[in-house]
C-alpha cells in the first residue's frame, strides 16, 4: 500500500469533507495534473472582477484557465467572488504571542486573511520571534516589525537603541514600528529611526503623535517632516482614529500634496466608527474628557458589555491590558474612513487580533475587520473592487519584495485566496463578544490547500513566515 505524508492524509481529508459539505459544489477526481480547480466564479483580476476559472498548481501557484482542464478536486464558486487573500498590514497579537497566537491567527483566516504583519508593534528582535514562531503550525502567513517602542522600554541610549533597530532590519524585520502617542519620543531621535528605514528600504509605521482635535493635524505634519527628511516611505497607522478624526479632510489633503511633492507618504484605516485602546494608555491621562468629548459611561470593555462609572475608572484603570471602547458613531465614518477610502494612498489595517477564547477582551476589528471593509465598500458606494484592492494588492506594492507573488491572482502567483458571498460577507464580531468569525467567508485557501470551509469549520496550517 502507497504511504502518503500525513500533510497531504490531512489536506485529502479536508478536502474530503469539504465535499460532503457541498454536494456537488465539490467534486473528488483521479490524480490529475492540477490540484484544484476554482470554477464559475467572479474573479478579481487586474482590479476589476471577471467570470473566470482558476487553477492550482502543483506547485501551489496560480494558473488561469483558458478551457478545459481536470484537477484532483474542483470548487464551484457560482455565484462567489474569488479574490486573493486579505493581507493585514496591522495585526495585534499583544505580548504573550506564543501563548496566543493560534486564536489570533484563527480569527484572521476566518476573516478572509491568509497573511498577517504585525507592524503597529512587532518585536524588538525578529530573529528571536522567529525562533520561537517558525517551527510552529500556523493557520496564515505571518511576520513582524522591529518594535522601538519595546526596545526603548529595554535600553536607555541612544546608541544602543539605533544598534538594536539596525539589529532588527539585518533580522528581516519588514519595517521600523513606533508609537509616539503611547511613548513621546524626541524628533531627532524619531528621525535617525526614520532614517535606518530609509537605509534598509522599509517602511516606517507611525503611530502618530497626537489625538486631540487642537493637535492632531500637528502630528500629520510631523509625519510628512519626517518624509521629507529622512527620504523614508512613512506609513501612518489608522489615520481616522489619530490624526485625522476630527478634520480628516485637511489630513488627507497634507499628505496628498506631500505625496504630490516627491514624498512616500500612505495611510491605513479601519472600517469601524469607534476606536478602543488600554485604559492604562496616556490617551486617558487627566483631561481625556474635554479632549475627546466623552463621560466615563461612553467607555465600555469589551467582551464583557461593562460600562466604567466614575467609581470604578481609577480602579480599573490600574489594571494593564484592559481595553475599552467608545461609542459608535465616535468617529463617524462619513466624515472620516470613507473619505480616507477615496484616496488611493489608504489601505485597510486591522490595528487588533484576538487573544483568547472566549469573549477575550480585544476590539472586534480583530476577528471582523476584512469582511466588515468588504460590507462597507458595497454598502457605502466606494465599491467592493476598490476595496479588494487596498486588501490585496496595495499590501503588497507597501511590504515589497517580501510579499511578491501575494496579493494578486495571476499566473505563477502563490495561490492563497478567499472565495466569499458578495451578498452574505460582513464582520460577525461585536464589543460585548468579539469572538465571533465573520459571515459570508465560504473558503480559505493558503499555499494551495483548503485551509478554512465554513460549513466544516476544518482549519489547516500551511502558513509561512514573511521576512526578508
Amino acid at each position: 500500500m502507497k504511504k502518503i505524508s500525513r500533510r497531504k492524509a490531512l489536506t485529502q481529508s479536508a478536502l474530503a469533507a469539504v465535499s460532503l459539505a457541498l454536494g456537488s459544489r465539490v467534486v473528488l477526481g483521479q490524480d490529475r495534473q492540477l490540484k484544484l480547480i476554482i470554477k464559475n466564479g467572479r474573479v478579481f483580476i487586474d482590479g476589476i472582477l471577471k467570470q473566470l476559472n482558476i487553477g492550482i498548481d502543483r506547485d501551489n501557484t496560480i494558473r488561469l484557465l483558458s478551457g478545459e482542464s481536470a484537477a484532483d478536486n474542483t470548487v464551484d464558486a457560482q455565484r462567489l467572488v474569488v479574490a486573493p487573500g486579505f493581507i493585514d498590514i496591522l495585526g495585534d497579537n499583544g505580548s504573550q504571542q506564543l501563548q496566543t497566537y493560534r486564536t489570533f491567527e484563527k480569527y484572521k483566516l476566518t476573516d478572509g486573511v491568509t497573511t498577517v504583519l504585525q507592524l503597529h508593534g512587532g518585536a524588538a528582535s525578529p530573529a528571536q520571534y522567529h525562533a520561537g514562531m517558525d517551527s510552529r503550525p500556523h493557520h496564515v502567513n505571518y511576520g513582524v516589525g522591529v518594535f522601538v517602542m519595546m526596545i526603548r522600554n529595554q535600553v536607555t541610549s541612544l546608541t544602543d537603541r539605533l544598534k538594536k533597530v539596525e539589529q532588527g532590519l539585518e533580522e528581516g524585520g519588514l519595517a521600523v514600528c513606533h508609537s509616539i502617542e503611547y511613548q513621546p519620543t524626541p524628533y531627532e531621535e524619531l528621525l535617525a529611526y526614520a532614517r535606518l528605514a530609509k537605509k534598509y528600504k522599509r517602511p516606517m509605521f507611525l503611530h502618530l503623535r497626537y489625538s486631540s482635535k487642537e493637535k492632531e493635524l500637528d502630528g500629520v505634519q510631523e509625519a510628512v517632516q519626517l518624509a521629507r527628511e529622512s527620504g523614508a516611505h512613512i506609513h501612518i497607522d489608522h489615520l481616522h482614529s489619530t490624526g485625522g478624526t476630527y478634520q480628516m479632510e485637511k489630513a488627507l489633503e497634507m499628505i496628498e500634496k506631500a505625496r504630490t511633492s516627491g514624498l512616500s507618504i500612505t495611510c491605513c484605516v479601519y472600517p469601524y466608527s469607534y476606536w478602543a485602546t488600554y485604559l492604562i494608555s496616556k490617551r486617558f491621562d487627566p483631561g481625556w474628557q474635554e479632549r475627546f468629548n466623552l463621560t466615563y459611561e461612553d467607555l465600555t470593555i469589551v467582551g464583557t458589555g461593562e460600562k466604567i462609572t466614575a467609581q470604578t475608572f481609577p480602579r480599573y484603570r490600574q489594571q494593564p491590558g484592559l481595553l475599552v471602547a467608545t461609542p459608535e458613531g465616535t468617529m463617524p465614518l462619513d466624515k472620516t474612513v470613507k473619505l480616507a477610502l477615496q484616496r488611493d494612498f489608504c489601505l485597510i489595517g486591522s490595528d487588533g487580533g484576538i487573544l483568547k477564547e472566549a469573549r477575550a477582551n480585544n476590539h472586534p476589528r480583530g476577528a471582523g475587520c476584512f469582511a466588515t471593509a468588504v460590507r462597507y465598500g458595497i454598502d457605502s458606494g466606494l465599491g467592493m473592487e476598490t476595496i479588494l484592492t487596498k486588501v490585496t494588492r496595495q499590501p503588497t506594492e507597501l511590504i515589497n519584495p517580501a510579499l511578491r507573488n501575494r496579493g494578486v491572482i495571476a499566473n505563477g502567483a502563490i495561490a492563497d485566496l478567499v472565495i466569499f458571498d458578495q451578498d452574505l460577507i460582513r464582520g460577525g464580531a461585536t464589543v460585548a463578544n468579539p469572538n465571533q468569525f465573520s459571515l459570508g467567508i465560504n473558503h480559505v485557501i493558503l499555499a494551495g490547500d483548503v485551509a478554512y470551509h465554513h460549513r466544516t469549520e476544518t482549519m489547516n496550517l500551511d502558513g509561512k513566515p514573511i521576512r526578508y
